[in-house]
């Protein structure tokens, strides 16, 4: 175990690393999260989510909880909002530990209520109760802007006459509206 000014951290992997000695007790961390104590109590003791400030000694200490370990409870509670098991959330919350994810701030997590998926860019999105596989995700806002782009460079054909109008076709149209 590693070893802070406040006593010992509960080891719980890069993802949940405490970045200050800044810890908050039970009852604000409840409060943030959007829980009861008994939830906060009970993944504590079960290792789902472990203080990362410092862990409770004994009867009369008590629990710090940083930053990120509220960010996790908040995440675990919504997790649980959209219907996913507390067995299938512990299991995505191994595969982040496992994975080092270390800024928490560019991922996205979306569920179905069936399972949970990882979303680190428009091109990649990771079903994490199937053990990290991959599954296929298309941005199509992102597309949209690709065609745009190469759509703009190249000639046009007008339907009613055929001829090639070259900075006059739909799209063009389109961009003429929005700045005009």
């Amino acid at each position: 175990m590693a070893v802070t000014k406040g006593g010992s951290r509960a080891v719980q992997g890069a993802l949940f690393d405490s970045e200050t000695e800044i810890g908050y007790r039970g009852p604000t961390a409840c409060n943030a999260a959007g829980i009861t104590y008994r939830q906060l109590d009970y993944w504590a003791r079960t290792g789902l989510v472990e203080p990362s400030i410092r862990a409770a000694h004994g009867s009369g200490t008590q629990r710090l909880y940083g930053f990120r370990d509220i960010l996790v409870l908040k995440v675990v509670k919504r997790l649980l909002d959209t219907g996913i098991s507390l067995q299938q959330i512990r299991a995505a919350v191994q595969h982040l530990r496992d994975r080092g994810t270390e800024d928490l701030a560019q991922v996205t997590l979306m569920s179905d209520g069936v399972s949970v998926y990882e979303c680190t860019s428009p091109d990649e999105v990771v079903d994490l109760l199937a053990g990290g596989q991959g599954v296929f995700g298309i941005a199509l806002g992102r597309v949209w802007q690709e065609v745009a782009g190469e759509l703009a460079e190249l000639p046009a054909v007008r339907a009613e006459d055929g001829l090639i109008a070259t900075g006059t076709d739909e799209l063009a149209s389109r961009r003429a509206q929005k700045t005009g």
